[in-house]
């Protein structure tokens, strides 16, 4: 039958659908072209409130280190003073190509970086929910339902869930390797020349950041009648 069985290599074309069946074919080379070369520095251009970002946005957390014994005062300096300011750090980091949207907020006794979807990557909740109707719930069902989330409150324990399919896969692979009928095969690991190209030192420059950076007041007078955004380099 056309258009069934294996396709080579060669006939592989990526694209982009601007329209309904409607492509742009772009070439590997021109996509490498615009890729972006990652950096060891972030720049935070903004702060906002601790709970001011939706949970929607945020995407893949990472837990950021210090590189050194010498960052580590730095590193505390900043960890500390987030969590007094109750406050998260915005910036762009630029990761395997692209640039990310990302976040810096305290984690226990250290920092976490956060990957965030950009606005156009999130769906609008509204067209969905359009069709709910705004009455309130049956006054019976909701207090069995309020007496049912009472009863089984208790405070969150991540290790109390098991993943069950994870569990039975592991199950699967042990009785395959047990039983000597298994096709085995080894394979040499090998170690990619991005290794290590994507560790961030937010550190190494923040004093040199923090004495670059203007106070909204000195701004406001320095710049009257013109609007901007500072941004406090950390490195």
């Amino acid at each position: 039958m056309e258009g069934v069985g294996p396709v080579d290599s060669d006939e592989i074309v990526k694209g982009y659908e601007y329209e309904n069946d409607q492509y742009v074919l772009l070439d590997q080379q021109e996509i490498d072209d615009i890729k972006l070369e990652p950096k060891k520095t972030l720049e935070l251009v903004q702060f906002v409130g601790a709970c001011e970002i939706p949970p929607l946005y945020f995407n893949r957390p990472y837990y950021v280190v210090p590189s050194d014994e010498l960052a580590m005062d730095a590193y505390r300096v900043v960890q500390d003073a987030l969590r007094q300011a109750e406050k998260i750090g915005l910036g762009q980091l630029a990761m395997r190509g692209r640039e990310y949207l990302v976040a810096i907020k305290p984690c226990g006794d250290g920092l976490l970086l956060e990957t965030l979807h950009y606005a156009d990557e999130i769906r609008k909740a509204d067209p969905l929910f359009s069709g709910i109707s705004g009455q309130t719930a049956d006054k019976e069902l909701l207090q069995v339902a309020t007496a049912l989330i009472d009863r089984k409150t208790a405070s969150f324990d991540a290790g109390a869930f098991k993943d069950r399919y994870t569990e039975a896969l592991h199950e699967l692979i042990e009785r395959k390797r047990g039983s000597g009928k298994a096709k085995k095969v080894s394979a040499a690991s090998r170690r990619t020349s991005s290794e290590g190209g994507n560790v961030v030192d937010l550190m190494a420059t923040l004093k040199q950041s923090l004495e670059k950076t203007k106070s909204p007041a000195r701004s406001r007078r320095k710049n009257s009648g013109r609007s901007g955004q500072g941004g406090a380099r950390v490195a």
